[in-house]
C-alpha cells in the first residue's frame, strides 16, 4: 500500500473543483472498503483505492471535502469512517 505523506495530501487538499479535470477523479462507488484490516491499514486502502480522498466523483458528481480548522480533522474523520465499517 502507498502511503501518502502530509506534501501529497495537502496538494490533494487545493485541488479546485472548478477546475479539476473529472477524468482524473475515481468514483467513491467503486471503492471497496476490506473489512478485515486494522484501522489504519483500512484507511491507507482507501486512499490507495480513491486516490483523493478530498476530492472525487460520486457516479457524475464531483464531491469536495473540506474540513473546519477546529473541527474534525481529515485523519480523525477516516479512522472513524474506516472504524465504523465492520
Amino acid at each position: 500500500m502507498a502511503i501518502v505523506n502530509l506534501e501529497e495530501l495537502q496538494q490533494m487538499r487545493d485541488v479546485d473543483i472548478c477546475t479539476v479535470d473529472k477524468n482524473t477523479l475515481r468514483d467513491l462507488k467503486k471503492v471497496r472498503v476490506k473489512k478485515e484490516l486494522p484501522v489504519p491499514e483500512r484507511v491507507a486502502d482507501f486512499i490507495e483505492q480513491i486516490g483523493n480522498p478530498y476530492c472525487f466523483m460520486v457516479g457524475s458528481t464531483v464531491v469536495k471535502l473540506r474540513f473546519k480548522n477546529d473541527g474534525t480533522s481529515c485523519q480523525e474523520a477516516f479512522y472513524g469512517m474506516a472504524n465504523a465499517i465492520r
